[in-house]
């Protein structure tokens, strides 16, 4: 993490703390280090390419809010040992079927592509920033669509010197960052082989059908590992406007175990961003009860041979061991989404007939074994 990680994630939202041993100990806040970790690890054994993906729990110290826990899990999909586009195109074919196995649509989302290779030469040599200035900048962009764009201009401004300033660096900055395509560039940039490796990208996911992915200037992703393209996918619906996921190249990252670079290409996608994403565009199935009854029982009385019983034919029952009244308890069932309530008390038991409640109807029936079988199964 201290080697590649994002100095924010590491300063601000790790959970570190030393342990017995007088060990500095990090819980994992993210799947990459500890995968790129088990490839080194395995490298000489593993067949290439190499498909590998994960659903980690993880943890981050950071204000809980809408979209973000401290403890969640993360879908993480790696392909190690490609070093051309057909690694990226993969991942984003990937993504994009996913979305769309959930019932979403294009309109629903956008893929937004750059390049870290393109964000280096712009800071290093476009506009020619010291080191100081770079961090300082990239930190910035990555907070821009959080800004109002006099704010956002200000900070450049402060960050740069009055001979950058009289030279037009913010000018220039903003040509940049305004470019909705790629051919919006300034001409010297366009000829840039980052911009052309972006091109060919979206020319070959428009051909496989993927028709929202779009070039962004302001798209960083903080981590410092990545290599080449990174992306992201963001939620257009105006209510949550956030980004869903994200990822892209680190060819570096597993030589960082003392073994040879592997090319590699990944994401990394969160669960409670998922579901903000399909309730937003009520996309969540309407999930039902699976439970076929719930058993209320009346009075002090075994139920459990019954239950047992319907049980060994296939039923899926609930039985309330509260002690409340009938009526509580057919209440506790309806909470529950469960249609149907198995009413028993001792009568019921001798007699070998009970009453089947559907609780939506309010309709009774009074059944055996057999005929609750019938009604349920």
């Amino acid at each position: 993490y201290l080697a590649k990680g994002n100095q924010e994630i590491i300063d601000e939202q790790t959970y570190t703390f030393e342990d017995r041993g007088k060990r500095s100990v990090t819980i994992r806040t993210e799947m990459t280090p500890t995968v790129s970790r088990m490839v080194a690890g395995k490298r000489q054994e593993s067949a290439y390419p190499l498909r590998w993906y994960s659903i980690p729990n993880l943890w981050r110290y950071e204000r809980p809010q809408g979209g973000r826990l401290r403890e969640f899990w993360q879908l993480n999909v790696d392909i190690f040992g490609v070093a051309d586009l057909q690694a990226e195109l993969e991942m984003l074919q990937l993504i994009d079927a996913c979305f769309k196995a959930y019932g979403a649509d294009e309109s629903m989302y956008t893929i937004s592509l750059n390049h870290r290779e393109l964000i280096n030469y712009l800071l290093d040599d476009y506009l020619a920033l010291d080191a100081k200035a770079k961090k300082s900048i990239a930190g910035l962009i990555d907070q821009m669509k959080k800004l109002e764009r006099s704010a956002f201009i200000a900070k450049v401004d402060a960050i740069l010197s009055p001979q950058q300033k009289a030279a037009g660096i913010t000018e220039k900055l903003l040509a940049i960052l305004d470019a909705k395509q790629l051919k919006d560039l300034p001409k010297e940039v366009q000829t840039e082989p980052p911009v052309q490796e972006l091109e060919r990208l979206v020319v070959r996911l428009n051909d496989l059908g993927i028709t929202n992915a779009q070039f962004d200037a302001t798209l960083m992703r903080g981590f410092d590992y990545y290599t080449g393209v990174v992306f992201e996918a963001f939620d257009n619906n105006p209510d949550n406007r956030r980004s869903l996921l994200g990822g892209g190249r680190y060819d570096s990252l597993v030589s960082l175990f003392d073994v040879a670079p592997v090319p590699t290409v990944g994401f990394g996608w969160g669960d409670v961003t998922l579901q903000k994403f399909l309730e937003g565009h009520r996309l969540l199935p309407d999930l039902k009860a699976e439970t076929n009854a719930y058993v209320a029982v009346i009075g002090d009385i075994d139920v459990e041979p019954v239950v047992a019983q319907l049980r060994a034919k296939g039923l899926k029952l609930a039985i309330d061991l509260s002690g409340k009244k009938l009526g509580d308890q057919l209440k506790t069932a309806d909470k529950k989404g469960i249609t149907y309530a198995l009413i028993i008390g001792e009568s019921e038991l001798k007699t070998g007939q009970f009453q089947l409640k559907n609780l939506q109807t309010g309709d009774s029936q009074t059944l055996d074994v057999a005929g609750i079988v019938k009604e349920l199964a």
